[in-house]
């Protein structure tokens, strides 16, 4: 997830280089390094959060089960 997240936000990056470029107001370089970086920082940090709530409710409520069966085909 950390790297999805890091390969999303370049794209969002470029993105923010654009309002820089139409109005003249410099953007700076190091918000552009640190964005993507920061990023995929609190992509890792709320993902590995999200999975350990989910993980305390799916223990105290149960989870859904489920079997998988090959079909034959007459």
């Amino acid at each position: 997830m950390t790297v999805l997240y890091l390969v999303i936000s370049i794209p969002m990056m470029l993105f923010a280089i654009v309002p820089s470029l139409l109005t003249h107001q410099p953007i700076p370089w190091g918000m552009l390094w640190w964005m993507p970086l920061m990023y995929a920082v609190f992509g890792f940090i709320f993902t590995f959060l999200g999975a350990w709530v989910y993980n305390g409710v799916a223990r105290w409520v149960g989870g859904i089960e489920f079997t998988i069966a090959e079909r034959r085909e007459e």
